[in-house]
């Protein structure tokens, strides 16, 4: 109940591995696998928190002091994808900025590019983001000059990638080369330290700390919580909206 909740306290910010040891060794791993310049693919349920970690590994990264540049491959409609990507000139297409723009892999230049969403990506724009990568040159959409790009790669998807090569919706040739390593995050109903990752959201969704008495602790811990640590983000501001005076 939304009475059972008071307000919680001081905003902080939600560490990814939320004291687990299993993904704080899995974190470890990827941070130095990113440090040798390997892609990274973050894989996982919706909700269970790809974009924190993606942060997180940026900022633990040799170029934490560059940009980290998002970008949802599924949120864009494709025909406007590749210019969101690789940038344009003026003129380039119908639509496009006047005077151009830079796209994303330029901005990420010196930092880090996280491609969330990978799998829903279009054919075409995988083979010339395979190209970017293999020669760390981009090519704005209407030029014909290539301008060189350092950037860290992370992606992320829900889907299975594997699946999505052996049915034709995703290149192999990329597949192979966006897994340098893979971090699997772990659902949230298989969290050891569920009591943590409660006190964490809530420490970050308002002010004082919360109190949330052990049979609404029992309730919430036995519920599935499809939608990971997102769903239970919400559910936990709702009830603090909803108990406020």
């Amino acid at each position: 109940r939304s009475s059972d909740l008071a307000t919680p306290a001081v905003r902080t910010e939600i560490r990814p591995s939320f004291g687990d040891e299993r993904l704080s060794r899995a974190f470890e791993q990827a941070r130095r696998a990113l440090r040798a310049k390997l892609p990274i693919l973050l894989t996982g349920e919706t909700g269970t928190g790809k974009d924190v970690t993606a942060r997180a590994l940026h900022y633990a990264s040799a170029q934490a002091e560059g940009p980290f540049v998002p970008l949802n491959c599924a949120a864009i409609p494709a025909e406007l994808l590749s210019g969101e990507l690789f940038g344009h000139v003026d003129g380039a297409y119908t639509g496009s900025r006047r005077g151009g723009a830079t796209g994303k892999i330029e901005a990420a230049h010196g930092g880090t590019l996280f491609l969330d969403e990978i799998g829903d990506m279009p054919l075409p724009l995988q083979a010339a983001l395979l190209r970017v990568l293999d020669s760390h040159e981009v090519v704005r959409l209407g030029d014909t000059k290539p301008r060189r790009v350092d950037v860290h790669i992370i992606c992320a998807t829900h889907r299975d990638l594997e699946e999505n090569v052996a049915a034709g919706r995703f290149r192999e040739d990329l597949f192979y080369r966006v897994t340098g390593h893979v971090m699997a995050l772990t659902p949230l109903r298989e969290r050891v330290n569920f009591d943590e990752v409660l006190d964490a959201l809530l420490r970050q969704a308002s002010t004082p700390e919360a109190r949330v008495p052990e049979a609404v602790r029992e309730r919430l811990r036995s519920a599935r919580w499809p939608g990971n640590v997102r769903q239970l983000s919400h559910s936990l501001r709702r009830a603090l909206a909803l108990a406020a005076p």
